[in-house]
């Protein structure tokens, strides 16, 4: 979700104000996606960029051969135009790709960086991303999800902390109600999320509701529990892979989301 014209509170919001926020949110679910607290679930900005290397070139491997045991030196499908968004000192990658610019499916693989600079493919989920698909300028209420490279700093949820690395906020105000857009239930949506940092403050409580590019662009976009059904802006996966994304996402490896449908992944 993305409940951008909410009053904007302190960073890390008392729980009375907290619910009342997420309940003022919660209402608008159904006209925004199932995203963590509008599309934009309730959290946004905090874009990741800094140059890095050029990309690298096709593997070359021939039709019929096994396929080659090198790992890739870039991102797979990532071109110049998103690597050079990519901070120089990301040593995780949750590499979110969306099967078309109008696709509401989308893949996710963490990715870790060894030493050598290369990355190494470790989990791959199925995932969801906003009703109508991708933007390069995500605005409120569009129904579409951030195309770009950005932090993944604090997390929280409904439920209790599954043994997160990252800041672990708790609280009733992820209570998440009503349906999505494709007319399911939205309970639990909210059980575990992590800010993705558009429009919003790194290092603060995802339910804060600051937007440093301002209320029109959105904002509350996370990676939160899949619901079944196309979100409002935000990425979601299934609940047991949201754990394990938690349990591995480490803020001194400085993980990034990468996310976008194949074809602007690519430039």
């Amino acid at each position: 979700m993305s409940p951008q014209s909410l009053p904007q509170p302190p960073h890390r919001l008392p729980l009375a104000r907290g619910i009342a926020a997420a309940f003022v949110v919660l209402g608008t679910l159904g006209a925004l996606s199932a995203c963590g607290a509008g599309d934009g679930d309730g959290k946004s900005d905090g874009k990741a960029g800094a140059p890095a290397s050029a990309p690298r070139a096709a593997n070359g491997s021939e039709a019929g051969r096994a396929a080659p045991t090198s790992l890739p030196h870039e991102l797979p499908g990532i071109g110049p135009r998103t690597l050079a968004q990519l901070p120089d000192r990301a040593r995780q990658v949750l590499l979110v790709t969306g099967a078309g610019r109008d696709s509401s499916r989308s893949k996710a693989v963490l990715y870790e960086r060894a030493d050598n600079g290369d990355w190494r493919p470790g989990p791959s989920w199925p995932a969801h991303n906003a009703h109508r698909g991708w933007t390069d300028k995500h605005l409120q209420g569009d129904l579409r999800s951030p195309i770009g490279v950005f932090g993944l700093t604090d997390a929280g949820g409904l439920d209790e902390d599954p043994g997160s690395k990252l800041p672990y906020e708790r609280s009733r105000a992820f209570t998440a109600t009503g349906s999505g857009i494709e007319g399911e239930p939205l309970a639990g949506s909210f059980d575990y999320v992590v800010a993705i940092n558009y429009n919003r403050v790194p290092g603060t409580s995802p339910l804060d509701w600051t937007r440093p590019l301002g209320a029109e662009r959105g904002g509350g976009i996370w990676v939160h529990v899949d619901h079944g059904g196309a979100t409002q802006g935000c990425v979601s996966i299934a609940k047991h892979h949201m754990r394990d994304l938690l349990r591995r996402l480490d803020p001194a490896r400085h993980p990034v989301i990468v996310m976008g449908d194949t074809k602007s992944l690519a430039r």
